[in-house]
């Protein structure tokens, strides 16, 4: 038996967010069976809790998605930290959880009323090359001309991004998977004022032919695009999973050189899972 929780994470509507399933003490899981029950459970990500092999971390994360394991992924990060405070795990140092993953140390906030993760270093970045440019404009049916800006935002999945003119544009996309196919496209456009949010975002996954309702890595590196560029305020929301009716928020600021990734979590299922 395992210790199982099931969390939502960047809404405190448990129905609204980005559901995360967490198996705690998982170290008498083989990989294989790691890979199964994300599989099994079919959501975006499922994560499995362990003694980290780093002095420096509270515990370590492997992250699964039904089709293979992530070195980074943000809401696992979040709600992973708080299922881990949950279960009565003690930091070593005040107020931040340091979470070690595949790609290094993950430094967790908790002091607020918000979980946030500190954004890790872009892997790549520049702009789309002009193939992948027209690859993308042809799968979301767009003319090169409605893509305002580009870039690759990779921080570990893979993710490149697209701006559009406004936030109803992409809520409007219908993307061609088979087209978008290897992609991991990132997508944002402003939204008008008065607006709760600053920004409408959305996740499309090519080869899997799959848009992920809220996605914690993708908001780190288009805020880090984005506030770099100039293109967005220091500190704004990030509004995601609409077109899925999800109403995800993700609240994203820059604090000195590192941006910071927030949203709330909330426990819907604890339990334990028989392997």
């Amino acid at each position: 038996m395992f210790q199982f929780t099931q969390v939502n994470v960047f809404s405190a509507d448990p129905l609204a967010g980005n559901p995360l399933a967490v198996v705690h003490a998982a170290e008498g899981l083989s990989e294989a069976q790691m890979a199964a029950l994300a599989r099994w459970t079919n959501l975006s990500e499922t994560t499995f809790l362990l003694p980290p092999t780093d002095a420096g971390a509270d515990y370590y994360v492997r992250i699964f998605t039904p089709g293979g394991e992530l070195p980074f992924a943000g809401h696992p990060t979040l709600g992973s930290c708080h299922a881990w405070l949950a279960a009565g795990g003690k930091p070593r140092k005040l107020d931040v959880v340091v979470q070690q993953c595949g790609v290094g140390l993950v430094r967790v906030r908790y002091d607020g009323p918000l979980l946030e993760f500190a954004a890790p270093p872009l892997r790549r970045t520049g702009t789309l090359e002009p193939d992948v440019l027209m690859k993308i404009a042809k799968a979301l049916a767009l003319s090169p001309s409605d893509i305002v800006h580009h870039q690759w935002v990779d921080n570990g999945p893979g993710w490149c991004a697209v701006m559009l003119a406004s936030a109803r544009q992409v809520q409007s996309l219908k993307p061609d998977w088979a087209l978008l196919d290897p992609l991991k496209l990132g997508v944002v456009g402003l939204h008008d004022t008065g607006h709760d949010a600053d920004f409408e975002v959305r996740a499309f996954v090519g080869g899997g032919g799959y848009e992920d309702p809220v996605t914690g890595s993708l908001n780190a590196s288009l805020a880090q695009w984005l506030i770099g560029a100039g293109l967005a305020k220091s500190s704004y929301i990030a509004a995601q999973g609409t077109a899925l009716q999800r109403a995800g928020r993700v609240h994203l600021r820059k604090d000195g050189e590192e941006v910071w990734v927030g949203g709330d979590v909330v426990d819907v299922i604890r339990g334990e899972i028989n392997l």
